[in-house]
């Protein structure tokens, strides 16, 4: 003798299961595959929705483009470095970059100059060494066409440098 499991037929003649063979379902119609699925199991399904929301929003996001204030331009003055005279320097200054990195310059020959943009609140600087064959230099700044300073230096490895001051950007950014 084989077991098997019992099926109960109400009246009408249908199995109690219902059509998938699943328990029948007091409060109405018998529910296909598909919706029994998805009212069986709420979490993974708001789960996946929430997700589908979220990367539409994410993709929404890169698509639109980001649309935050502009960058804002860093207030800059003049500013005219020069280094003049015999020989062969390596020159260093400050240059128009936003986070004060100095640009430097290596065994140029004389004369040397350089009109640039240098943001308020650095400090506009510029130096130099004379080469091993030695010379005679000398730098100037000038800050908005205003001579500043000057400095002079000679012989092997002679070196000096000028520098200048500018004011703080304004605290509300004019």
């Amino acid at each position: 003798m084989t077991r098997g499991t019992e099926e109960q037929v109400d009246p009408q003649g249908e199995s109690a299961h219902g059509e998938a063979g699943a328990p029948a379902d007091s409060a109405g119609p018998p529910k296909s595959g598909r919706l029994r699925f998805l009212t069986d199991r709420p979490v993974p399904v708001a789960a996946a929705a929430a997700f589908a929301l979220c990367a539409g929003l994410v993709a929404y996001g890169v698509l639109r483009g980001e649309e935050s204030d502009p960058p804002r331009k860093v207030p800059t003055a003049a500013v005219t470095y020069e280094v003049t005279g015999q020989g062969r320097v390596d020159i260093t200054y400050q240059g128009a970059s936003e986070n004060g990195t100095a640009e430097t310059v290596t065994r140029t020959r004389l004369p040397w100059r350089m009109e640039t943009r240098v943001p308020l609140g650095r400090t506009p600087v510029v130096s130099f060494v004379i080469g091993s064959e030695g010379g005679n230099a000398k730098c100037a700044l000038a800050i908005k066409g205003r001579h500043v300073q000057s400095a002079t230096a000679n012989g092997a490895y002679g070196r000096t440098g000028c520098r200048g001051v500018l004011p703080s950007p304004s605290p509300s950014g004019d």
